[in-house]
């Protein structure tokens, strides 16, 4: 059993906000635009850390982060991506790595609006957790975290948070 926390687009902000609220997760999984890699630093500092590369992220950031990272969890294979798109509006790339490695979980970040829907054409639940960030057009800072046990995906909560800036 592992308990996820999911952040994306922190632009360079993870706070004590953000701290508390990913305190008891096992791992952290970061769907891009990290702002750094110093911030990258800090986070894997703080717990375990899965990420990919958002289109804000600089050369240092792209270096070390993918575009797609795909791998499994207990039992739950996770596709994970920035610009994702959603269900039925997939990006070509994302569409055709999900038809391809079949996941039962695809993340995606970039569109800065929090979404969990389940996708009956591909079996799979996307995710997007929003904002973490006080950067962009949003108005809440939002994170996910969930438990995954075995094949089960389960105790999903969301957080949100005004947005400092």
């Amino acid at each position: 059993m592992k308990r996820i926390g999911l952040i994306s687009d922190t632009h360079g902000t993870f706070d004590r906000t953000l701290q508390d609220f990913l305190a008891e997760v096992d791992e952290i999984w970061h769907a891009g635009d990290i702002g750094s890699l110093e911030l990258a630093d800090r986070i894997a500092a703080f717990k375990p850390l899965r990420a990919v590369r958002g289109n804000i992220d600089g050369s240092d950031v792209r270096r070390v982060c993918p575009e797609y990272l795909s791998f499994d969890c207990e039992r739950v294979g996770v596709l994970m991506t920035h610009i994702g798109g959603y269900p039925g509006h997939y990006a070509a790339g994302a569409a055709e790595r999900i038809r391809t490695l079949r996941p039962r979980l695809f993340i995606a970040g970039h569109s800065h609006i929090l979404k969990v829907i389940y996708d009956p054409a591909h079996e799979l639940l996307h995710l997007n957790p929003g904002a973490a960030g006080c950067y962009g057009f949003h108005k809440v800072r939002s994170a996910l975290r969930f438990t995954i046990d075995g094949a089960e995906i389960r105790d999903m909560e969301i957080g949100e948070w005004p947005r400092l800036r």
